[in-house]
């Protein structure tokens, strides 16, 4: 929990994604060493609450044209066929299907369905709530972190090439890192 933040649940009502205070962010291993860091710069996220954290939804659009590693060359290849294949798949989408109950360390899990590629799979996302409260401009915001494994051949990112001395460029497992303020629309606040 912030020094900031109100400890409380999210307010029943629908809320916005606060891009400039979010990320989304990926990690994988490359030549069986390093880890190489990438993100999605363009993405948008609706979480509708009820309540009960239980009733919770979120929904999320991410711009696959939009992924940089820093490294042009390595970017384009991300969006080519040997991976997003962003001219025929544009977006990366989640739905979530279930939100687990918040436990007392502010830990729950949010299980969805990821479509990267043409392809759904359902993946299970471990969620910090951080905590709700009114920022300095009258907003009502909730902050939330969360993680997540995706073996990524799941969704036919299978692209790869082994190394002379045994292993492979690039690791089969992705970890996902998501930091996220949601805002409350402004005809929900009270």
């Amino acid at each position: 929990m912030s020094d900031t933040a109100v400890e409380t649940i999210p307010q029943a009502g629908v809320w916005d994604i606060d891009e400039v205070h979010s990320s989304l962010e990926f990690v994988v291993r490359h030549l069986m060493a390093t880890k190489v860091r990438g993100r999605f710069s363009e993405w948008t996220a609706t979480l509708t609450t009820g309540s009960t954290p239980g009733d919770a939804k979120v929904e999320a659009t991410i711009q696959a044209a939009n992924v940089t590693t820093f490294n042009e060359q390595r970017d384009a290849h991300l969006r080519s066929a040997d991976f997003f294949e962003v001219d025929k798949y544009p977006t990366l989408e989640f739905r979530s299907t279930r939100v687990g109950e918040l436990g007392s360390d502010n830990h729950f899990t949010v299980e969805g369905d990821l479509t990267a590629r043409g392809v759904t799979n359902p993946v299970t996302l471990d969620v910090e709530f951080a905590g709700a409260f009114d920022d300095p401009y009258g907003r009502t915001k909730a902050t939330f972190s969360a993680t997540t494994e995706l073996e990524r051949e799941k969704w036919n990112l299978t692209w790869n090439q082994p190394l002379d001395k045994g292993g492979f460029v690039l690791g089969k497992t992705i970890t996902v890192e998501v930091e996220v303020q949601f805002v409350l629309r402004k005809e929900e606040q009270k």
